[in-house]
């Protein structure tokens, strides 16, 4: 499958229904979802490969497998997503990746490609990222970007910080 973004450490494709059972590691993990409604089973994580299918036959992005350049193993998704957020269509950089791999800067490093091909490739002026308040790693990947807290909403029924590059 075609690389859409490569960095030091990765290489970020397109999904599809291939990378299921990889998706599942993060999917099932309690741990890793603890700040999304629930986990995922096999058919809601078909689905979720279908949104993004979609996702890229709409926008030309969505969130993309991370792979490890040094073996090819699955690492995680990161990518760009059109999200509505007090009425106003935003895109998101989003960014999930198995729990083994958490702390050794996979998702700063993904991040911060799929910040400068939004900003770059794409021309997207502004680029958020939506956050459950007590995920302070992922707060933190956000700032390493060079995000800035702007605000806090209610998204998906709770509280939510949005974190902001560009202009308000």
């Amino acid at each position: 499958m075609e690389t859409v973004l490569e960095t030091e450490r990765m290489a970020l494709r397109r999904m599809d229904f291939g990378d299921v059972e990889s998706l599942r590691g993060i999917f099932e993990d309690p741990e890793a979802m603890r700040f999304y409604p629930s986990t995922k089973d096999e058919g809601e994580t078909r689905g979720w490969i279908q949104w993004n299918l979609d996702s890229y036959a709409r926008h030309g992005f969505g969130l993309w497998i991370a792979t490890l350049q040094e073996t090819g193993a699955f690492a995680g998704q990161c990518g760009l997503v059109v999200q509505e957020v007090e009425g106003r269509r935003e895109v998101e950089i989003g960014y999930l990746f198995l729990r083994r791999l958490w702390g050794q800067g996979l998702a700063t490093e993904a991040a911060s490609a799929c910040r400068d091909y939004a900003l770059q490739k794409l021309g997207i002026p502004r680029v958020v990222s939506l956050i459950d308040p007590g995920n302070v790693a992922s707060r933190r990947v956000a700032e390493k970007v060079g995000m800035r807290l702007e605000r806090e909403i209610v998204k998906w029924d709770k509280p939510i910080c949005v974190y902001v590059m560009g202009p308000a």
